[in-house]
């Protein structure tokens, strides 16, 4: 049983192997609660991590494209599995569960991310008052440049918001007139 050419030993050099970063030694592996096996139709939490801790990692590494986010990732979503151990047997499907669980993270990450880069980063930029002078004196400049009617209806109608009949009560014309003067006023401004 304890010769090299057993299987099991080389099953668990290949099981060792395949972990993700460096092993402690087994004489150097701290025992943090003894109860932390699942049912006996269920794989126990090392062999679960041995199991799927490389596809959690690539598959974490293929989605955040960091692999210090993907080990983080991946040892918060076996974190969260560990501290449930004990009620393992009410989850379906562990492996399932642990690739939510990380998933879950990354989403709760990048959630973060954007809400903390919009409140760095100002959405619009502050209008400068100044402008809003200038576009004021050019529009009166340009206002001022047109006939009398056609001034007054481009005023009542685009500025004050008012309808063509509201208008042409305002000006004691028809509403037709209006529109017509309306009209032929944007057509000047559009020609300066």
């Amino acid at each position: 049983m304890g010769t090299p050419e057993d299987p099991r030993d080389l099953l668990n050099e290949r099981r060792a192997a395949r972990v993700h970063g460096g092993v402690q030694a087994e004489d150097n592996v701290v025992e943090l609660h003894g109860g932390r096996h699942g049912p006996a139709n269920l794989p126990s939490f090392e062999e679960l991590f041995l199991d799927h801790h490389d596809r959690l990692y690539r598959a974490l590494y293929f989605i955040t494209g960091s692999a210090a986010d993907a080990e983080e990732l991946m040892q918060d979503a076996f974190l969260k599995v560990w501290e449930r151990w004990d009620r393992i047997d009410q989850i379906d499907d562990p492996t399932a569960y642990l690739f939510r669980v990380a998933l879950n993270g990354f989403r709760t990450r990048v959630r973060r991310a954007r809400s903390a880069a919009r409140n760095l980063v100002p959405t619009s930029t502050p209008r400068d008052p100044f402008d809003d002078v200038e576009l004021r004196e050019d529009m009166r400049h340009m206002l001022l440049g047109l006939p009398q009617r056609q001034r007054a209806a481009l005023v009542l109608t685009e500025i004050f918001g008012y309808s063509s009949e509201q208008a042409a009560e305002i000006l004691g014309i028809r509403p037709t007139t209006v529109r017509v003067l309306a009209s032929q006023g944007r057509a000047a401004l559009r020609a300066t």
